[in-house]
C-alpha cells in the first residue's frame, strides 16, 4: 500500500494488477497511461514496451496461451484502434487477454474531446466484457470483475476503459473506504460440474459405439485437460481430432491424435467421420470450423455429443444429438474413471484409422521425394526440415496463409513418427496473418532456456514482423525461418483459378532479403535454398543467442485447403 493516504488512479489500476500476481504488463508507453506504468514500477510488476499496441496485445494474447492464465496489455487512447486486431486475435482463439485503455475525459464526454473515441463500443463485439469505469474509486472493483470474467467458463479477452482524469485524479487508498471488504487476489477457477446422471448416459452411448471419434477443440486446452483426454482415449481406443486452428494440443506426443476434422488438411478424416457412429465433440462451438455440425462433414447417422464447460457453447451447439455441460477435465475425468478395468470394442475401427492415415502420410512423403530435386523447394519439405531441427524443448510458432496450412501436415507427420515437441502455437480461427512474432517473443520472455523457432510466411513478415524490434531491444532471441516464395501465394493461386483471365493482381512481392534486415538490426542472418541446409542454419541461428532469421526461397504450391476454397463443390465444407 501507498504510503500516501491518497493515491492516483493509475496506482489503483498498478496495485490491482500487482494483487493478482501479474508478471508482466504489456504496453506501448504514452503520456495518457504515466500514472499507471508509474505504479507497476512501484509495485515490481515488468513492463514490456512494444512498438505498438497492436504488438502489445499480440505478446499479451501470447503470454496467455502459453500461461494459460490472464494477461494484460494497457494501452492509451491514441492506441486503442491499434490494438483492436490484437482483441480480435484473441477473441477469436479464447485467449484471456485483458485489455486496460486509457479514453477521454470524462469531463468532455461526448464533446469531442481530446483523442475521444467511444472504446467500449469498439471493444464490444471483440471481448466477452467491456465496460467505462465512470468512478475511480471504483477502478479495484472493475478490474477484479474483468479479471475473473476474462478467466472462467469459456476463457476470452474482456476490455475495460477508464478515462485519463480518472487514472491522474487523487482518490483515497482503497482501505479507507467504508464498503464490505472483497479479496483482489487471483481466485480458483469455476469449474462447471457436469451433472452425474448425464455422466452415466454418455458412458452408455460410449460404451455401445463401435466407431466412436473424439473432435477436440480450444476448450481442452484452456481447461489443462490434455492429459484426461490422452487417458480417456487409450481406455476406450478412440481417435482424436483437433479443430482447425484451435490450439495444438499433443504436439505428437499422444497415440491417439490423429490430425485435424478438416478433409483438406487431413484427408482421412473425411472416412473416419463419415463412417464414424458416435462423434464426441468436447471443448469447441459447432460453428463453420465444424460445419455446424451438419453433413457433410458430420453425417447424419453418426450420434453426436457436444460437451463444453459454458453454457454459451452449449447453446450454440444446435445441431447435437447431446448437450452436456461440464468442464472438459472433469468429463473426461469421470468417463476415464468409469471405463477402468474393462475392455475398450473399438480396436478394430482404430486399426482402420492408422491405416489410413499411414496411406496419407505415405503419399506426402512420396510428394517430397518427388520434390527433392526442385528449386525454388516445396513449401512442405521446408516445413518437415524445420520440425525436424526442433528439439523436444523447443516451440514453434507458424504463421501465414499456405506456410500455415503446409506446416499442419508436416507437424502431422511429424506426430505419426512420435516427434515431440514443447509447444506450437499459430493464429486463431479469425487466420490473423502478422501476429506470429509477437507469440514468438511472448513464449521466448516466458520460457528463456527453451529456443523459439517461428515459421513465417514473407506475407505475414511483412504484415506484422516488424515488431521484431522489440526482440533486440529486450535480448529475446528468437529465430525466424521466412517461407519466402515472394509473394501472397494462397491469394494468387484463388486469382489464377476464379478469375476470367486468371492473371492475378496485387499478390507478388520483390525478393525481400529478410536475413539482411536482420543483420542490419545487429542480429544474425542468412539466405539459404536447399533443403539440406535448413536443419544447419537453425541450429546455427539458434547457437547465435541473437534475433535470427533463415531466408529460405521457397515455390508457391496451392495447398488442398486453399485448392478447395475454388471448388464450389466443396463450398459445403468450409462455409
Amino acid at each position: 500500500m501507498s504510503r500516501h493516504s491518497r493515491v492516483r488512479g493509475g496506482w489503483l489500476v498498478a496495485q490491482t494488477l500487482a494483487t493478482k500476481k501479474t508478471e508482466v504488463v504489456f504496453t506501448m508507453s504514452g503520456g495518457f497511461i504515466n500514472p499507471v506504468i508509474e505504479g507497476l514500477v512501484q509495485h515490481g510488476v515488468r513492463v514490456v514496451n512494444a512498438p505498438d499496441e497492436r504488438i502489445a496485445g499480440h505478446l499479451a494474447d501470447g503470454w496467455a496461451r502459453s500461461s494459460r492464465a490472464p494477461a494484460v496489455c494497457l494501452a492509451g487512447p491514441e492506441g486503442m484502434g491499434n490494438a483492436v486486431p490484437a482483441m480480435l486475435e484473441a477473441f477469436g482463439q479464447h485467449s484471456p487477454v485483458l485489455f486496460i485503455t486509457g479514453s477521454s475525459t470524462i469531463k468532455r464526454m461526448g464533446q469531442g474531446g481530446f483523442k475521444e473515441i467511444d472504446h467500449v463500443r469498439v471493444a464490444d463485439p471483440l471481448t466477452k466484457y467491456s465496460v467505462l469505469v465512470t468512478d475511480g474509486n471504483r477502478i479495484p472493483e472493475f478490474i477484479n470483475k474483468a479479471y475473473e470474467i476474462c478467466g472462467s467458463g469459456n476463457p476470452g479477452p474482456v476490455h475495460i476503459s477508464i478515462p485519463t482524469d480518472l487514472l491522474y485524479s487523487s482518490f483515497d487508498n482503497p482501505n479507507k473506504r467504508l464498503d464490505r471488504p472483497f479479496s483482489l487476489t487471483a481466485q480458483p477457477e469455476h469449474l462447471a460440474w457436469p451433472d452425474p446422471g448425464e455422466i452415466n448416459t454418455l458412458f452408455d452411448k460410449l460404451e455401445k459405439a463401435k466407431r466412436p471419434v473424439v473432435i477436440a477443440g480450444n476448450g481442452v486446452w484452456w481447461g489443462r485437460a490434455e492429459t484426461e483426454l490422452a487417458r480417456f482415449a487409450s481406455r476406450y481406443d478412440v481417435p482424436v481430432l483437433i479443430v482447425p486452428y484451435h490450439q495444438a494440443l499433443f504436439e505428437g506426443q499422444l497415440p491417439y491424435y490423429f490430425g485435424l476434422a478438416d478433409i483438406h488438411q487431413y484427408p482421412p478424416a473425411e472416412a473416419m467421420l463419415r463412417d464414424a457412429d458416435l462423434i464426441l465433440s468436447i471443448g469447441c462451438r459447432l460453428d463453420n470450423m465444424l460445419n455446424f455440425g451438419n453433413p457433410p462433414l458430420v453425417p447424419k447417422t453418426a450420434e453426436l455429443i457436444c460437451v463444453n464447460g459454458s453454457i454459451t457453447e452449449v447453446a450454440d451447439n444446435h445441431a447435437a444429438d447431446v448437450n452436456l455441460l461440464g468442464h472438459p477435465r472433469i468429463v473426461l475425468s469421470k468417463l476415464a474413471e468409469a471405463k477402468e478395468g474393462s475392455e475398450p470394442v473399438t480396436r478394430e475401427w482404430l486399426k482402420t484409422c492408422r491405416q489410413d492415415r499411414s496411406r496419407w502420410i505415405g503419399e506426402l512423403q512420396e510428394l517430397i521425394r518427388k520434390e527433392s530435386d526442385s528449386r525454388p523447394m516445396h513449401p512442405l519439405a521446408l516445413s518437415v526440415e524445420v520440425i525436424n531441427a526442433i528439439g523436444s524443448n523447443d516451440f514453434l510458432v507458424i504463421d501465414g496463409g499456405d506456410t500455415h496450412y503446409w506446416a499442419e501436415m508436416a507437424l502431422n507427420i511429424a506426430a505419426f513418427n512420435g516427434k515431440p515437441i514443447r509447444g506450437v502455437f499459430h493464429p486463431g480461427p479469425n487466420s490473423l496473418i502478422g501476429c506470429g512474432i509477437s507469440f514468438g517473443m511472448a513464449l521466448k520472455l516466458m520460457h528463456p532456456t527453451s529456443n523459439v523457432v517461428v515459421l513465417s510466411g514473407d506475407g505475414a513478415f511483412l504484415s506484422g514482423g516488424f515488431g521484431i524490434e522489440l526482440a533486440f531491444n529486450e535480448n529475446v532471441p528468437i529465430t525466424v525461418v521466412i517461407d519466402n516464395n515472394r509473394g501472397l501465394s494462397s491469394i494468387e493461386q484463388q486469382q489464377r483459378r476464379i478469375w476470367d483471365s486468371g492473371e492475378p493482381c496485387g499478390t507478388a512481392f520483390r525478393d525481400v532479403p529478410f536475413d539482411g534486415l536482420f543483420k542490419g538490426l545487429g542480429g544474425h542472418g542468412i539466405t539459404i535454398d536447399e533443403p539440406s541446409e535448413i536443419a544447419h542454419a537453425i541450429r546455427e541461428a539458434i547457437a547465435s543467442n541473437l534475433p535470427a532469421c533463415v531466408n529460405v526461397r521457397t515455390k508457391g504450391v496451392i495447398s488442398p485447403l486453399v485448392e478447395a476454397l475454388t471448388d464450389r463443390r466443396a463450398k459445403s465444407s468450409i462455409e
